[in-house]
């Protein structure tokens, strides 16, 4: 069996989760809209006792499809991954197990403070590519600033709040006229720099702890992999 095929059995044979995210999640979708779909997967325990490990992600097998090894999902919703934080709060739970059930309850452990780090992170390197998309094209790739947008207003209500919410709700007729590109670059970039300083201010009186409860899931990974051992 090819390395690819292998990977696509994982997940269709030990998905835990799986949902629908992109632009469907966060209440963006347009009849143009693609179906990205997001999964976690995992792993039995035997395949880690040998010298060739099971990977730590798959992409496919659908088109639009990617999924994370359960051990490498909670590394990366631990350090406050946007992308990972998120797919536990999709609205559009397409698959789910007992496992990925115990998953999704625990997902309020690892949002912590750190959030502000790595959510402002990626979106500092995301304003750097639409900069140099304005300088070389003379625009950048407005649905790419909209989603920029859209992610920097995520994060600052998360830290203001304790809870991320993905659905943009009223701002979702503003966002899609940035992404028709309606709305004129500096202005688009002085809200992005307004969002930014708004998380910056929230981030002391944040509900959120400063660290993940790493303990939990740690417990909760342990328990899956003995499970999966003995079963």
């Amino acid at each position: 069996m090819s390395e690819a095929a292998a990977g696509h059995s994982l997940v269709a044979e030990h998905t835990v989760y799986g949902c629908v995210m992109g632009s469907r999640a966060f209440g963006l979708a347009t009849e143009s809209s693609d179906t990205d779909r997001r999964g976690v997967f995992l792993a039995p325990t035997r395949l880690f006792w040998g010298f060739d490990k099971p990977p730590t992600h798959v992409e496919g097998p659908r088109e639009e499809e990617f999924s994370w090894e359960l051990e490498r999902f909670c590394q990366l919703a631990l350090r406050a991954n946007p992308t990972a934080l998120e797919c536990l709060h999709s609205p559009f739970v397409e698959r789910i197990d007992a496992t990925g059930t115990e998953l999704v309850a625990l997902r309020g452990a690892f949002l912590s403070r750190q959030a502000h780090r790595t959510f402002s992170g990626y979106a500092v390197g995301q304003l750097k590519q639409l900069r140099a998309d304005v300088r070389q094209h003379g625009a950048p790739r407005w649905k790419h600033a909209m989603h920029l947008l859209r992610l920097l207003a995520c994060a600052r209500d998360l830290l203001r709040t304790g809870v991320l919410t993905l659905d943009v709700g009223p701002a979702r007729e503003e966002l899609l006229a940035v992404k028709r590109g309606e709305v004129a670059w500096d202005a688009v970039e002085r809200r992005m720099a307004q969002l930014s300083e708004e998380a910056d201010t929230a981030v002391s009186g944040s509900p959120l702890p400063a660290e993940p409860d790493t303990a939990r899931v740690a417990d909760f990974l342990f328990r899956a992999r003995r499970a999966s051992a003995l079963g």
